[in-house]
């Protein structure tokens, strides 16, 4: 095979390698095993074709074709094989494909990360892959436009979710190897600009400090084809009168207090409705950034009857398995739209662990809305700062809130039982009657809370009943409960319970759970004054005294290195423009000398092989084009400054640099690559 192809081969895989950079940083989206096999099947398809392409020089006006239907046909039947008959495609693999051209992206960004990796979701990676290196492929004889199909892909990939720090300074490293491979023949020269490169970015990644990164799935959700259905919450009277009915049934590992089906956390004076911010479930859901503390993931076995939309789930889920429903991430609420009859699926939740000792003097947190109030009914206001003792929010002041509840109102047990948690009932429920169902006491809870800024939400589900004797638990309409929950600072969302025992509380207290009932233990009786909690300090302000901190240190250590690097790097062609400058100031024979001395480093860097003997004749004789006859005429100026006798005039010096700079002339119409290699060649 002749020379030409071995370096088109070799270009090949360069852009092949640069394309599948890009292709693998969806890795956090679906996982980098799922990624791997797809991602490398129409890699090695398209560097097949080229291959056949370079041996059967007739194929070649038919690369890209051949490179479209062999890698479709290996991302077949590597991520489709299941839509083949004995191995080869159907309609339903056609079908398929166009859903991961059309559909797959977006139903991507409507899901929770990392994505499951099925093909319906996947596919559209793969096949991004497959474009950006067919076109690249074909742009192979202007190494400069080949690069910019896998540099759009990198853009979209970082559109999907950004890489930081560290890892986005070894990804830009790999990536500015790989292009290098376009335009320097040897590796070692690409691996020793970039490394440069690469040093000095990752230096950048330290001391710049750059804000979170942008993700196009921000904005984006689920569509939910639900129509209106009865809100749980309107139906807990309902329910009560017929408490006998069963609605699920569980196993579980660790302890449970309660389980939700909705949050509710918009209040508009008559109505309490969802925000209804769902996803699609992927494989995996961790804790909320929000919370800070330890936690530990429980599980448990849940079969529901009946064809409701909201499956039974806990405040932080972390996956599910047997079903594949739609998830609210802000309340752990889960919908499942599509459901009919009996359903059993496996439930993994996230939980507060440790004895959180300073629970109760936390504080609420200040970067959730607390929500609408609507018209606030005349007396409602003096009640709340009443049943808070006029104290600071903090969650303190929402337990001291829950005690107000819970000494002043009843639960209303038997006979009709009050519907409705609008402000109509609510303020019959608080300025007269002080008797009703969770629903009225959850509610108030959450209206009285927000006007003391404490930020509140309502959630509707059921309390955890005993266990029967082999393990497994059956929850009844009776269990049906409505409770309050507050946000707090590094816990998250604390479920509260104003009704006190009395109110059907779970018999199965959480770790959660217990830690609360600590807390609440450990309130002031009603009677006695509660001081406001101190203010804690906004900033911490450094003593002069103060040791400068280690990363610091070890930041500025890093800065003066790489700054050391990168002056070393460009100190090269700096002396060298400093010497030419030099040289060119000299006048008689060493101005003639000079201008020998600076045509030869000038071919030396250019690869030139020079041995320290050989004359500016001997340097003609193994150089080629305009070079030689300017290398003559170089060496007529040297015999007549150094062998004549008569010197040398500034017509002479003259006439040698101006062979200088025929020589520089013809030399800059060389490739990009040869002369960047001159400019920091070191010698």
């Amino acid at each position: 095979m002749a020379d030409g192809d071995r370096v088109s081969r070799g270009h090949a895989i360069w852009v092949l390698a640069a394309t599948a950079v890009p292709g693998m940083l969806f890795a956090p989206v679906f996982g980098a095993a799922a990624l791997v096999a797809p991602v490398a099947a129409v890699l090695v398809a398209c560097y097949a074709v080229a291959e056949l392409c370079l041996r059967f020089a007739a194929l070649r006006p038919w690369r890209p074709v051949f490179a479209l239907l062999v890698g479709l046909l290996a991302l077949v039947e590597v991520s489709l094989f299941d839509t083949t008959v004995g191995g080869l495609p159907t309609v339903e693999s056609g079908r398929a494909l166009l859903a991961g051209v059309s559909d797959s992206w977006e139903l991507t960004l409507q899901s929770t990360w990392p994505v499951r990796p099925e093909p319906e979701l996947l596919l559209f990676v793969p096949l991004l892959v497959l474009f950006t290196a067919m076109i690249g492929l074909e742009l192979l004889r202007w190494p400069a436009a080949a690069v910019l199909p896998s540099l759009a892909l990198l853009l979209v990939s970082q559109a999907f979710v950004a890489v930081s720090g560290l890892v986005a300074t070894l990804v830009g490293l790999a990536y500015a190897v790989l292009v290098a491979g376009l335009f320097f023949s040897r590796v070692r020269s690409a691996v020793a600009l970039t490394v440069v490169l690469g040093v000095a970015a990752g230096a950048l990644t330290v001391v710049v400090a750059t804000p979170a990164a942008y993700s196009v799935r921000q904005n984006q959700t689920a569509h939910v084809p639900l129509a209106r259905e009865v809100s749980p919450l309107s139906e807990i009277a309902a329910r009560l009168g017929d408490p006998d009915t069963e609605v699920f049934r569980y196993t579980s590992d660790a302890p449970v207090d309660r389980w939700r089906l909705v949050v509710l956390d918009d209040f508009d004076g008559v109505r309490w409705t969802a925000a209804d911010q769902y996803r699609r479930l992927g494989s995996a859901v961790e804790p909320p950034a929000a919370v800070t503390v330890p936690t530990r993931a429980n599980s448990a076995r849940v079969t529901v009857d009946g064809d409701d939309p909201w499956l039974p789930s806990q405040g932080m889920p972390a996956s599910v398995t047997g079903a594949a429903p739609l998830i609210d991430q802000d309340t752990g609420t889960l919908l499942l739209t599509e459901r009919d009859g009996r359903l059993s699926y496996d439930l993994r939740w996230w939980e507060p662990s440790g004895d959180l000792p300073d629970l109760l003097d936390a504080a609420v947190s200040g970067d959730v809305d607390t929500g609408g109030l609507g018209t606030v009914p005349a007396g409602i206001t003096t009640l709340a700062r009443e049943a808070t003792r006029q104290v600071r929010p903090t969650f303190r002041t929402a337990m001291l809130l829950e005690q107000y509840l819970r000494d002043n109102y009843q639960v209303t047990t038997g006979g009709t039982l009050p519907t409705g948690s609008g402000w109509p009932q609510l303020e019959t429920f608080l300025l007269k009657d002080k008797a009703g169902t969770s629903e009225q006491f959850a509610a108030a809870y959450v209206v009285l809370a927000r006007i003391v800024g404490i930020p509140a939400r309502l959630a509707v589900g059921y309390a955890a009943p005993e266990a029967s004797g082999d393990g497994e638990t059956v929850v009844r309409n009776g269990d049906v409960l409505a409770w309050p929950e507050v946000a707090v600072d590094g816990v998250g969302w604390v479920p509260l319970d104003p009704l006190g025992a009395r109110g059907g509380v779970g018999r199965a207290p959480s770790k959660l759970a217990e830690v609360t009932a600590q807390a609440r233990a450990a309130l002031p009786p009603p009677d006695e004054d509660v001081p406001d909690p101190p203010v804690p300090a906004d900033d911490v302000t450094e003593e002069p005294g103060d040791p400068v901190p280690w990363g610091t240190l070890v930041v500025a250590v890093l800065a003066g290195l790489v700054a050391l690097l990168v002056l070393a790097v460009l100190a090269i062609p700096v002396v060298k423009f400093g010497r030419r400058l030099a040289r060119r100031r000299l006048g008689g024979v060493r101005g003639v000398v000079g201008a020998w001395w600076e045509a030869r480093d000038l071919l030396a860097a250019h690869g030139a092989r020079i041995t320290p003997g050989m004359t500016a004749r001997d340097l003609a004789s193994v150089s080629e084009g305009s070079i030689v006859d300017s290398l003559h005429r170089l060496a007529f100026q040297l015999d007549l400054a150094l062998w004549s006798g008569a010197g040398a005039s500034d017509g002479t010096v003259a006439a040698a640099w101006s062979a200088v700079r025929e020589i520089r002339g013809a030399l800059a119409s060389r490739s990009l690559r040869a002369r960047l290699r001159a400019v920091f060649a070191f010698r």
